[in-house]
């Protein structure tokens, strides 16, 4: 059976040894860093945020310094990493610090969840993975490695309550200890405990593990919704539209736009839903980004 003091004696030492060597582990990374990695990290693979975290903090490495900026530029420099209402949510979140912190990103969960787009994940993982506060962290990988070590079932079930207080039931009583315990479980879930192929031979806590005790059986509860598919969606019909008009420093016309995506239905909603979250403005028979 999985335990706290079982848990922390065997990732502690695996993670040591396998963690990745990710911009935002970096010592030298501060708050404002942890925060803005947290943010890009949705819904995006570390991949390609560690390539943009570094460019993103060259250009803005203080919140001060990202609510002063333009948003067209906020815009821009975020470019593909996706869902570019995350980029206007974290302007309005470095507007925030600077008028409620001084500019200074605060500790406790609360005053980060009080800041507009940060939700319950990303206040946690900044209170952890930054300040080395004792609190469960959740993510996919960590509810996948806690559905089959604790509850032995081979997929995760949709996202309850009751994922932050079985993760707190794991967690060392020493705050640095459960930090790192918080990061190893979702590195273990990236790393080995994956969702297709699990590398379960080289888990460390596969002797605990009541998914192998059961004998790997197949999950047979409620899945969790699958991401529809990219290719020809209104998502790619907004990444089109958003491709253009960062490519421009002026207005573009319609007509241009409708070279990007043919398909008037679906360029029509996604121009309108763009508009609708502030990612665009319509100028007579133009678009462009907001200043």
């Amino acid at each position: 059976m999985l335990t706290s003091e079982s848990l922390h004696a065997a990732l502690t030492p695996w993670y040591r040894s396998h963690a990745r060597d990710l911009p935002w582990r970096q010592p030298s990374l501060d708050a404002w860093g942890t925060l803005v990695s947290e943010v890009m990290l949705q819904q995006t693979q570390a991949s390609r945020v560690a390539v943009e975290i570094v460019r993103w903090l060259e250009r803005w490495p203080t919140p001060r310094d990202l609510a002063d900026a333009p948003t067209h530029e906020v815009l821009r420099q975020w470019g593909s990493l996706g869902y570019p209402r995350r980029a206007l949510r974290l302007q309005e979140t470095a507007v925030a610090i600077v008028e409620r912190h001084g500019g200074i990103v605060p500790r406790h969960v609360d005053s980060l969840l009080a800041l507009p787009g940060v939700g319950e994940y990303t206040a946690r993982a900044v209170a952890v993975f930054h300040f080395g506060d004792r609190h469960p962290v959740v993510d996919t990988n960590v509810r996948r490695v806690i559905a089959r070590a604790v509850r032995g079932q081979g997929e995760a079930a949709p996202a309850a309550k009751r994922d932050l207080h079985e993760v707190e039931a794991l967690l060392p009583r020493d705050s640095h200890d459960a930090a790192i315990v918080s990061i190893a479980l979702m590195e273990l879930g990236a790393l080995v405990c994956t969702a297709r192929a699990p590398q379960c031979d080289e888990c460390p806590i596969r002797s605990q593990c009541a998914w192998i005790a059961a004998g790997s059986p197949p999950y047979e509860g409620r899945r969790a919704a699958r991401q529809a598919k990219f290719a020809g969606s209104d998502r790619q019909a907004r990444g089109r539209v958003m491709k253009a008009l960062r490519a421009s420093d002026m207005p573009v016309p319609l007509s241009d736009i409708a070279l990007e995506w043919p398909d008037d239905d679906q360029r029509a909603r996604a121009v309108e839903s763009l508009v609708g979250d502030g990612l665009a403005v319509r100028e007579g028979d133009s678009l462009r980004l907001p200043h």
